[in-house]
């Protein structure tokens, strides 16, 4: 664990009595330093049950390629094949230059990319994508056809193990990678192919005319972000969506009868799924113009309420706050010049100005013509006004009583440096946000055990008194008279939305009984009713808890397997015999600080709350949650029934 010092500064510091001579100074060769450091190039490395681990992040880094030739006006289909743990992405492209081919996904900071003329409004820039693919993949092979030939060249962990002559081909022109993510890089790992899919309909809808074929399934879209706005809202639209396209921009959106805000950003085809300036510009320039046209003195969080939006910009020679592209830092258009000295368009333009000009004259115009519209809009706005004037008193005191209680930590247990704090340094910041997690516990003996044993830099606890409230079809106004669900909107920073969040895993901690999942659905029906962005964005977690303890000592020590499952458990003992010691887990509440520490570090399981494409969040809790009984009573013996047929 880091001590105050080192999370100041950023990272460890040297031992001052360490020697320091010339054979500490290394050169890494080739593509060694991808290896030593991945989350400088990757993010996080992760086994594939979240959609940003790394194995998605080597797939997206091959297809932001062949995208590119697509946006070039080089070929509309691109065929992506997953086998086991070998995927296989061919477009039909031009080809890779073949004199340059290896070096091209070998050799740092080689690329065309850095010629403009070649590749305008592309995603990657800095020759680095491909380049790390190879180098955390135990194979790598590429292949390009141009004019009826065919080169070829296989690596292993970054390192050329076989380069081949020119072939004749009769294969069409484009590239072809095939790759398999290292194991020793990112241990037991598994792709879910819903990641991928959805990482492909992204494409789709950013990419009109592209068709994507992911083993045998196509995907396509033909009207751009309409349709990712009706394939993602998780509650009706209450006027149809509004989809409004110009030169390098295009935006969607609509009001729902949910709180909150959701914004889906892209950035020259790729998803920003951490916003940026563009991000920013559509939130304030899209409820300025909708305030303007009505020419009322509205509050902008009246018109942001329940708003469902997005953006799709196109920049030349965009920044982005990382490598992996999720946050687009680019304040201008375009850089000033080009590589011969010549000013672009939109050079000196910035994203702001770019996407507001664009936002003002057509929302404007959209509403003047078409009134029906207009109308549910301003009823819209109307209402969400009116509820919060009529827990304006409320609101003030809650959030008064909120300050005092974490000033006294009486519910929260905060990480020891928050990644807010202004003495942590810049570079810092991210990873701590990335490491993040607040665990919401119930009962004092879960959240005792859980704040003794955690690790204080990065992991907080907010222990829950009792069972929360069913805050199904209840209005927000219960959010600041409960005492629970002020506390903990203010522990998590959102009320006024996701980008103050201070925790990026927000993991609902609770014993594997029916109260302990009692507990659990009451929870999710507090953020999917008034912050539904938490869960859509997957921030949300259920701790997984073992079951049993399988412990068998010997000379060395004591051999601890924790199991989830009843075929763990045999798994386990089976595994330590003879006559191994058993313990079973009744709640968290029973397991001691130091059984905590077992499971809850790098072996932490969380399952990761998810909404099923097509679901809408008011039926959802309707169903689980409301008055319909019969129905519920029916699910469950429906279910129960299958489950006497397994066993």
């Amino acid at each position: 664990m880091a001590n105050d010092e080192e999370l100041l500064n950023g990272g460890a510091q040297e031992n001052a009595a360490a020697e320091y001579t010339d054979d500490n100074i290394v050169t890494l060769e080739g593509l060694e330093h991808v290896r030593l450091r991945p989350g400088m190039y990757i993010g996080k490395l992760g086994d594939g049950n979240s959609a940003d681990d790394g194995i998605y992040v080597l797939l997206k880094e091959v297809i932001d390629n062949s995208i590119d030739e697509f946006r070039m006006h080089f070929g509309t289909t691109i065929d992506i094949k997953l086998d086991e743990r070998t995927l296989t992405v061919r477009d039909y492209g031009r080809g890779i230059p073949q004199g340059k081919m290896v070096a091209a996904v070998s050799i740092m900071n080689t690329g065309a990319k850095y010629d403009t003329k070649s590749f305008q409004k592309s995603v990657g820039l800095n020759g680095v994508g491909t380049k790390a693919v190879n180098a955390l993949s135990s194979n790598f092979s590429v292949w390009s056809f141009r004019d009826g030939k065919v080169k070829q060249a296989d690596f292993e962990a970054g390192k050329l193990v076989k380069e081949y002559d020119l072939q004749p081909t009769t294969e069409r022109d484009g590239t072809m990678v095939r790759f398999t993510p290292d194991e020793t890089v990112f241990g037991p790992y598994k792709f879910h192919t819903d990641y991928i899919e959805t990482m492909l309909r992204n494409y789709t809808y950013l990419n009109t005319g592209l068709t994507l074929v992911f083993n045998g399934q196509k995907f396509v879209s033909r009207n751009g972000l309409l349709d990712l706005l009706q394939e993602r809202n998780t509650a009706e639209p209450l006027y149809p969506i509004v989809h409004l396209k110009g030169e390098d921009i295009e935006i969607a959106f609509t009001h729902t009868d949910q709180y909150g805000e959701d914004y889906y950003s892209f950035v020259n085809g790729q998803y920003t799924t951490q916003g940026g300036t563009h991000q920013s510009a559509l939130r304030e320039h899209l409820s300025r113009a909708i305030k303007d046209f009505y020419q009322k003195n509205f509050e902008l969080s009246d018109i942001r309420s329940g708003i469902v939006a997005t953006i799709a910009i196109n920049v030349i020679e965009p920044t982005f706050e990382s490598q992996t592209k999720v946050k687009l830092g680019s304040a201008n258009m375009a850089p000033d010049k080009d590589s011969e000295g010549k000013p672009y368009d939109l050079s000196g333009v910035s994203v702001n100005k770019f996407v507001g000009d664009f936002i003002k004259k057509e929302v404007d115009d959209f509403l003047h013509k078409n009134q029906e519209i207009a109308d549910t809009m301003l009823h819209k706005i109307q209402e969400s006004e009116k509820e919060r004037k009529a827990i304006a008193g409320v609101t003030k005191l809650a959030r008064e009583k909120a300050k005092k209680a974490n000033l006294h930590n009486r519910k929260l247990r905060d990480c020891r440096y928050h990644f807010n704090d202004t003495r942590v340094k810049d570079e810092a910041k991210n990873e701590l946000m990335e490491n993040s997690s607040i665990f919401i516990t119930e009962g004092d003996s879960a959240s005792g055990s859980l704040t003794k044993c955690r690790n204080v830099d990065v992991q907080a606890v907010f222990s829950l008194r009792g069972k929360p409230l069913n805050s199904w079809g209840l209005s927000k106004k219960v959010v600041y008279e409960n005492d629970e669900f002020n506390l903990l909107q203010a522990a998590l920073n959102i009320e006024d939305g996701l980008d103050g969040l201070r925790y990026n895993k927000v993991i609902i901690a609770t014993d594997a009984d029916v109260d302990g999942m009692h507990i659990r659905l009451l929870m999710l029906t507090f953020f999917l009713q008034f912050y539904p962005e938490l869960v859509k964005r997957g921030h949300v977690y259920i701790l997984e808890t073992p079951l049993f303890r399988v412990r068998k000592t010997g000379k060395n020590g004591a051999d601890d397997r924790y199991c989830y499952s009843e075929d763990e458990r045999l798994e386990a003992i089976e595994a330590l015999k003879p006559n191994p010691e058993i313990t079973r887990f009744k709640g968290l509440g029973e397991i001691s600080p130091d059984e905590f520490k077992g499971f809850i570090g790098d072996k932490i399981r969380l399952d990761q709350v998810k909404m099923a494409k097509g679901d809408l969040i008011g039926d959802v809790l309707e169903f689980y949650m409301g008055k319909n009984t019969p129905s519920r009573q029916d699910f469950i013996i429906d279910n129960l029934v299958v489950q006497e047929d397994m066993l």
